[in-house]
């Protein structure tokens, strides 16, 4: 006998194959076990839906700038949309008084070429007067009272006439060292305690139609048309009349023929 027999081993004893699987078998279920609560907790977690965490930006510097910007060019946009409202409104405006200017422009030229009208009929009326008076010297301008035999109130009046010859002539003057046509034959004839009309027209209305044929010391002459005439003076006789007829020649006597009248009346 080993003088080391007596000694028990140390070593451990051998696993047989049957204690090996007991534990193998042991480790597969807790793997099993493992494996389910992992596929559990699997589940729920997809079962649970997870919750979303919004990050919102950070107002950053340039960010700031940014909405400042976007800010300006808002304003800049409305600024302009404003402006050019205005400008709109204005274009609108300036081309409405064009129209009332081409209107109002338009009615003066149309009043204009009236007037020239009338005033070449007119004058193509004194032509023609001029003609019948030169053509009948002998009846028309030769009266049957001259004014040298004038007597009344015809030869106040013509005397008054007379005595302001050489005055100016001044549109609108009523004397007593200036006239126009009309406010000497008023004064003229206030002298015979007769009150004419002021103007020209009126004048050549007021009193009877007398022919040219048949004037008479006294009598009002008138050129143009009776009720607007543009002209009038006194018939003093001798186939000769006195009126303020223009600045150049203020106050003066001519014949009939230097400017032949359109028509007469007769007040006295």
């Amino acid at each position: 006998m080993s003088h080391t027999a007596h000694i028990p081993s140390h070593r451990k004893p051998r696993r047989t194959t049957s204690h090996m699987a007991v534990r193998a078998r042991v480790a597969g279920g807790v793997l099993s076990t493992l494996t389910v609560a992992g596929v559990s907790a699997a589940s729920a977690n997809a079962a649970e839906p997870a919750a979303q965490t919004l990050e919102l930006p950070t107002l950053t510097a340039d960010l700031a700038a940014q909405v400042a910007q976007s800010a300006d060019a808002t304003q800049q946009a409305a600024a302009n949309y404003a402006l050019q409202a205005e400008r709109d409104a204005a274009a609108t405006k300036a081309a409405k008084q064009a129209k009332a200017d081409l209107a109002q422009a338009k009615k003066k030229a149309e009043a204009t070429q009236k007037a020239e009208a009338e005033r070449k009929k007119a004058a193509a009326s004194r032509s023609s007067e001029r003609t019948t008076l030169t053509s009948s010297a002998g009846t028309t301008t030769a009266p049957s009272t001259s004014s040298s035999t004038a007597s009344g109130s015809a030869a106040a009046v013509i005397a008054f006439a007379r005595a302001q010859i050489g005055d100016a002539y001044i549109l609108g003057a009523t004397g007593p060292n200036s006239w126009d046509c009309s406010s000497l034959l008023q004064a003229a004839f206030k002298q015979a305690g007769v009150s004419l009309p002021r103007v020209a027209q009126d004048q050549s209305a007021t009193g009877t139609p007398v022919s040219l044929s048949n004037i008479q010391p006294g009598d009002i002459l008138y050129w143009g048309s009776a009720g607007s005439a543009y002209h009038t003076a006194l018939y003093v006789g001798d186939g000769k009349f006195v009126g303020a007829q223009n600045p150049s020649t203020g106050i003066a006597e001519k014949s009939l023929s230097w400017d032949p009248p359109t028509g007469a009346v007769r007040v006295l």
